[in-house]
């Protein structure tokens, strides 16, 4: 006799090593005794995603992110997630298991570091809704990461820096003029000599400038201002450049009006026509591929070559962890290299060392056979 079926919420399919019918049913009597079922765990039924998604989206404004943060939060979560949710009729957060989810994920046309993004966001707004009691369980913690070939960060070495410097002295806007020339030439220095992103850069209040050519970068943690020197012929472009068509005598780059990604999408289609000006070309002759963030990398990746410590471009560069750092610039940390050349040669000591003893021995012993 077999049994077969489910006790609590357990299955069972084993066979009782019988063929008495009592016997079989007294054995069932005893498993469904032995075993105390554990009650089902309560699985919240009355969150809709309209909801959760409004909620969560209200405290991450709440928190202060940053608007350009917050822009790529609503287009995930109000175009992209509610749009699939609605066309599947899910209606409710406990609707969405794994499954489900992956078919969201699967519903991506994204490049894999886009992708591996968007998914620690979605994780994130899981996460949300768990600590809100929301959800029992976390449907995002059972798809796998996605892999991602990091590509190694690019950017500008001295000759093809000055190649683009020179280059705004050719540069014509979408107009035609060339009054833009100047100030563009005064932008692309301090992204290369401050290590700012092309939105802080843009949006960079002329009172963070000192008299003294030290630009302030941000207020850390701790309160206390960071500060990065500027070259003097950088500092002086920055206050000689031209006002642009709205000027604005708070900023630099920036008229106040409007979001300031307007104005970086502004900027970023100038740097499409001095990039195509300079036409930048590998080694083996095709284009090199060319943004406003290289700017950046090329102050870190100079510094690092420079010997500045990692921990310090670090600071410089405002990220949360050194790691963040690590990630993206550890090729170019000439101390490491430094101490892996070090490494090398002191092993060739050890070796040749070794091996010029044996070869003493060796023959000292063939002088002892000749004698």
């Amino acid at each position: 006799m077999w049994v077969e079926g489910t006790v609590g919420h357990a299955y069972v399919r084993r066979s009782l090593k019988t063929k008495s019918w009592e016997r079989a049913q007294a054995e069932c009597i005893r498993l469904e005794q032995a075993r105390d079922p554990s009650p089902e765990k309560p699985r919240p039924v009355g969150v809709t995603i309209p909801d959760a998604v409004r909620a969560y989206l209200q405290d991450a404004k709440d928190r202060g992110l940053r608007e350009s943060t917050l822009s790529k939060l609503n287009t995930i979560f109000r175009k992209q997630f509610l749009t699939w949710a609605a066309k599947r009729r899910f209606s409710r957060l406990a609707d969405l298991d794994v499954v489900a989810l992956r078919d969201f994920r699967s519903s991506w046309t994204d490049k894999p570091l886009s992708k591996s993004k968007k998914q620690s966001r979605v994780i994130g707004f899981f996460h949300f809704c768990q600590r809100s009691k929301w959800i029992v369980e976390h449907p995002m913690l059972g798809i796998g990461a996605i892999k991602v070939d990091q590509t190694p960060t690019d950017y500008f070495p001295a000759d093809e820096f000055e190649r683009i410097l020179d280059s705004t002295n050719f540069y014509r806007d979408h107009r035609g003029e060339t009054g833009n020339g100047e100030r563009i030439r005064a932008l692309t220095l301090l992204m290369r000599w401050s290590g700012l992103r092309i939105r802080d850069a843009v949006t960079l209040e002329r009172s963070r400038l000192s008299g003294d050519d030290k630009l302030l970068l941000y207020q850390a943690k701790t309160r206390q201002p960071v500060y990065v020197p500027l070259p003097p012929h950088v500092a002086a472009a920055l206050r000689s450049a031209p006002a642009g068509p709205k000027p604005n005598r708070m900023y630099f780059f920036w008229s106040g009006n409007g979001l300031p990604k307007t104005a970086v999408a502004d900027w970023q289609r100038s740097y499409r026509r001095l990039f195509t000006i300079a036409d930048l070309r590998k080694a083996d002759g095709t284009r090199k591929r060319c943004h406003p963030q290289m700017f950046r990398d090329t102050f870190a990746v100079e510094m690092l070559l420079a010997g500045v410590p990692l921990d310090q471009v670090s600071i410089l560069l405002g990220h949360k962890s050194i790691k963040v750092t690590e990630k993206h610039y550890a090729p170019w940390v000439r101390a490491r290299q430094e101490q892996l050349e070090n490494s090398v040669r002191r092993a060739w000591g050890t070796e040749l060392t070794a091996l010029g003893q044996r070869t003493k021995a060796i023959s000292s012993a063939r002088a002892l056979d000749v004698e």
